[in-house]
């Protein structure tokens, strides 16, 4: 198949080499999709996207001026799509259907941990040749109550790494789950008032935006870590900043930022964004740019996947299956 990827990084070449293996023609565009860009879909069947790319309506009417019969989203989420768009211009949405747990889970804990034992603070002082530690007191993860928000795959994966130091779990889903015996599930709000340590892995859609709020703080206890490893807009921003300034919220730990998506934080959002700017002159405030997922092992699955994505629609096969792409109807 014919197809143009955007948003592609540097890094993200070689896995998909490895999976394509010259089986079809693709077009790498490091480029966002937007609508100046969207030409470059010119003569393909497929665009593929990432979280970032502009999927408006008024895109999604020019790629399917340009022939494109399929939206491919190297993502699980498709909130950053207009499904309903794309369903007026005759175009199939797919996204990927899961990947790499295990590098998400891993990475939300890995904010806990440092922000716990203050490492980058650490690290700052180590540079100005500082070696005192009077002020990187943490404690101990073990007996703690941690508190996950949202109980699918990286969910479960988180609660497995914080049972294995010791924590006590405490869970609230929309949905039962009986297959892990060590997580008690709860309410929302005993969850909020009952844990040390919350941890949120849900998708973003009308009922999880801005879940963590001013009125949703307010239930935690004093002191909270408060981890997001989901959408940015899961949490209120405005609302955290807030609370950690108050000393409400004592550690925030985010993989993503509320108004960036790019994966990017550069110097010119600190003169653009005072609120990103005040975020990151806490000293118990850590905000990776949406690196969670990035291990090898996730990449190459992603990779995978959308290449099995374009086999199947090249075979035209309505196969279903484990490995088959899920489709995303409005």
């Amino acid at each position: 198949m014919k197809a143009v990827a955007y948003s592609i990084k540097l890094f993200e070449k070689e896995f998909l080499a490895k999976a394509n293996k010259k089986k079809h023609e693709i077009t790498l565009i490091s480029n966002p999709l937007s609508f100046d860009t969207a030409n470059y879909s010119q003569g393909k069947e497929v665009a593929i996207v990432f979280t970032n790319d502009d999927l408006s309506a008024h895109v999604i009417e020019k790629l399917a001026s340009y022939g494109i019969k399929y939206i491919l989203t190297r993502t699980v989420e498709t909130d950053h799509i207009d499904l309903l768009a794309a369903n007026k211009f005759g175009i199939q949405v797919v996204h990927i259907k899961s990947y790499s747990a295990l590098a998400i889970a891993e990475h939300a804990v890995a904010l806990a941990f440092a922000l716990n034992r203050k490492l980058l603070q650490n690290e700052l002082f180590k540079h100005h040749f500082e070696y005192r530690n009077d002020e990187f007191i943490g404690f101990n993860f073990y007996g703690k109550t941690v508190g996950i928000i949202g109980l699918g795959h990286i969910g479960k994966a988180v609660a497995n790494i914080y049972h294995g130091i010791g924590c006590k779990i405490i869970g609230y889903d929309v949905k039962h789950y009986d297959d892990m015996p060590f997580i008690k599930q709860v309410s929302i709000n005993e969850l909020l008032s009952t844990s040390d340590i919350i941890s949120v892995h849900v998708p973003l859609n009308s009922t999880s935006k801005n879940l963590i709020n001013r009125e949703t703080i307010y239930k935690m206890k004093d002191g909270v870590m408060l981890i997001n490893a989901s959408r940015g807009a899961v949490l209120n921003t405005v609302d955290a900043l807030a609370a950690i300034i108050s000393h409400k919220i004592g550690y925030l730990g985010l993989d993503i930022y509320e108004y960036k998506y790019d994966g990017k934080l550069g110097d010119a959002d600190f003169l653009t964004d005072p609120m990103l700017s005040d975020l990151l002159v806490q000293p118990n405030v850590l905000i990776t740019p949406n690196q969670a997922y990035l291990t090898k092992e996730a990449l190459q699955d992603i990779a995978d996947q959308t290449i099995n994505c374009l086999d199947i629609w090249q075979k035209k096969s309505s196969e279903n299956g484990l490995n088959n792409p899920v489709l995303v109807t409005v």
